[in-house]
């Protein structure tokens, strides 16, 4: 009939303005930003909270602060505690499966399952801060840099250095400090190339500095970081750093790889621009024995210092721990 509409009705179907929304599944990986009441969650995350505390019940629970890169979120492990416990440390990277609650108007996450994650899952970067910087360009300066070092002894030591892949690996991913400046991973070859930048351009200032010690020291003078830290949850200090300094395992490092390359005039002034890098009361005799060594000083403290007000702030010269 002209003019008039036809409608099909299909039984069994109900006509909808807009398909549903999927409910979140309870495998699918959550980050702490996108959590909502009701949630059930799987994920890993950052355990920086680890407490075994008493319910009025008597019953012992966990308390518990889990972190990723989008934030933070408060947790209880009410069942099992005990058991739970023993499978994860403070500072773990953790694999969690729970579902999150509102409590006195914030989220918590009710913990089923939690244990320390590993393999693939426990990667340190996906949770801790990382160099805004690209690493792939740090490290083609890092390379330039080292190839200035014209003198035969000092360019060996380098290229040693850099042809160790497992040291290249722990040079690219250390920080310089843990709260201080340059404290993410990658901070270690970002101030080592800041520095190495700066002595190359004071030997074109000062013509009489020895540009190959000078640079040398640069690139070397915080190696003994690569050896200093643990990477987890947080930042920490492996027993060797926290023991002996960065310093000390730098000055063992170069020892190691340097004691059939250089002769001793050259491996001990190396050696002393390393130790005095912090300035000459940290070193025996408490004065400083080359140019060199006042330059990697200085050089050193400048980038630092700066490093850490653009970070932080400015800070009192007492404060400043380069």
């Amino acid at each position: 009939m002209s003019g008039c509409i036809r409608f099909t009705v299909h039984h069994g179907t109900v006509p909808s303005a807009a398909p549903a929304t999927p409910s979140p599944r309870p495998d699918a990986p959550s980050t702490i930003a996108t959590l909502r009441p009701g949630q059930d969650v799987v994920g890993v995350f950052a355990c920086t909270r680890k407490d075994r505390l008493m319910a009025r019940s008597g019953t012992p629970y966990l308390a518990l602060e889990l972190r990723d890169a989008t934030g933070s979120i408060q947790a209880r492990a009410f069942r099992d505690a005990d058991v739970l416990a023993g499978r994860f440390e403070r500072g773990d990277l953790v694999r969690v499966a729970g579902r999150v609650d509102r409590f006195r108007d914030a989220l918590q996450l009710e913990v089923r399952q939690i244990a320390k994650a590993e393999g693939d899952a426990a990667n340190p970067a996906a949770f801790l801060p990382v160099a805004y910087r690209d690493l792939d360009e740090l490290e083609g300066f890092l390379e330039s840099l080292a190839g200035e070092v014209r003198d035969p002894e000092l360019a060996g030591l380098l290229a040693a250095l850099l042809n160790d892949r497992e040291l290249r690996a722990q040079w690219r991913r250390a920080p310089c400090s843990r709260a201080g400046h340059h404290a993410y991973l990658g901070g270690l070859l970002e101030h080592t190339v800041a520095v190495g930048t700066m002595a190359l351009e004071m030997c074109q200032l000062h013509p009489r500095l020895d540009q190959n010690l000078l640079l040398t020291a640069a690139l070397v003078h915080d190696l003994g970081k690569t050896r200093e830290f643990t990477y987890g949850a947080e930042i920490g200090l492996t027993d060797e750093g926290r023991l002996l300094g960065h310093v000390e395992l730098g000055l063992r490092l170069l020892d190691d790889r340097g004691r059939d390359r250089i002769d001793d005039a050259r491996r001990i002034a190396l050696a002393h621009c390393v130790l005095t890098h912090h300035g000459p009361d940290s070193a025996p005799g408490r004065r400083f024995g080359s140019a060199e060594a006042i330059a990697l000083y200085r050089i050193n403290a400048l980038d630092a210092a700066v490093k850490g007000a653009i970070e932080h702030g400015i800070a009192p010269a007492s404060a400043i721990n380069p």
